[in-house]
């Protein structure tokens, strides 16, 4: 199986509950128990300028290309600025993107970020199409910044690497996305970006932040749908309106989680979706410290068999990203990624 992974991932933004290490680690467990090996790591291009404008606005990404983040941008993305976090993070990027074409078996992009369809694409009326009679599924250890907005960045995610990643496909010729983000927490940048459900902006509290600046974030794409499952009182405060939002109660556990996915799937898979993305966030775990879903180990194990299942019966390519995961040990977060890779290979 595929996995796109790079050691610049492990970017150092100090004493943090964020634990970047945890890439690292999940490649090292996933390469000592024979998950995967070295031949089946893809080391990722960082993502272009140009690939990120595809989402983000020219503003921010000068300010963060140049070092010029307001203290209020900062506290918002909750970051610290760095050189070696705005590079890390475009690798990031690059890594959702390159395993969304792998996925879709379009060639990777050259150093310019150009991107060629392989010969199982075909033209019709001068659009690629996707022939999607087989089930693939390549796995980034990494991604899932799914708070990033177009003109700035929230809760540890400073660029969008799915979205951007959608408008890569979809430059080349693949539509109909589906995003399936199971994070602990609402998948807010996401769902605003693609929204086209007319959602309200959100409260001001910073004369940065109209709302006319968001306003000018929504491109509404009904190609595009997004559906978040998440624990309804958590962070963030605002959250947009995507395809199709499920908010669950604190301590939902086991059994209702799942039984609310089973009756959600089949409805991100009558979008006729041509590739899907699903952020297996580690963070419904009961121990995770920002999260309060309280899923077991084995409750998540199961939440992402029935997703790569679900896409696998619908006989279209799949991307997994990681998203989040702050356990307070970080060995359980590891183990729950490690596991969905476990389950995504098994399935595939």
């Amino acid at each position: 199986m595929i996995v796109v992974y790079s050691a610049r991932y492990h970017i150092d933004i100090g004493l943090h509950v964020f634990p970047t290490t945890k890439y690292r680690l999940v490649h090292a467990r996933l390469l000592e128990t024979g998950v995967i090996q070295a031949s089946d790591v893809v080391e990722p291009r960082p993502a272009g300028w140009d690939e990120l404008a595809l989402v983000h606005t020219t503003d921010y990404l000068s300010r963060m290309r140049d070092g010029t983040m307001s203290a209020e941008d900062v506290a918002q993305l909750e970051l610290p600025w760095s050189q070696e976090m705005v590079d890390g993070f475009r690798v990031m990027v690059g890594g959702t993107i390159d395993a969304a074409l792998l996925a879709c078996g379009i060639e990777l992009r050259s150093p310019k970020s150009e991107v060629r369809p392989d010969p199982d694409f075909r033209r019709s009326d001068s659009d690629l199409r996707l022939r999607t009679s087989d089930f693939r599924v390549v796995c980034h250890i990494g991604g899932g910044l799914h708070h990033a907005f177009a003109n700035h960045g929230e809760g540890f995610c400073p660029f969008n690497d799915v979205a951007v990643a959608v408008r890569v496909l979809q430059s080349q010729g693949v539509e109909r996305l589906a995003i399936v983000d199971l994070d602990v927490h609402h998948g807010n940048g996401t769902a605003f970006i693609f929204n086209h459900g007319g959602a309200p902006p959100p409260p001001q509290t910073r004369s940065d932040r109209s709302p006319r600046a968001y306003q000018e974030q929504g491109v509404g794409d009904p190609r595009v749908f997004t559906f978040s499952m998440h624990q309804q009182h958590n962070y963030p405060m605002w959250k947009p309106r995507g395809s199709l939002d499920v908010g669950l109660p604190d301590g939902t556990h086991d059994d209702t989680f799942l039984r609310e996915l089973a009756a959600a799937l089949p409805q991100v898979m009558a979008h006729r979706p041509e590739c899907v993305f699903y952020l297996a966030g580690a963070d419904p775990y009961e121990d995770d410290q920002l999260g309060g879903l309280r899923l077991t180990k084995d409750g998540l194990r199961r939440r992402d068999r029935a997703v790569v299942s679900a896409v696998r019966d619908a006989g279209v390519p799949l991307v997994i990203v990681l998203a989040g995961g702050y356990a307070r040990l970080v060995e359980d977060t590891v183990a729950i990624h490690v596991a969905t890779i476990e389950e995504a290979a098994a399935l595939q």
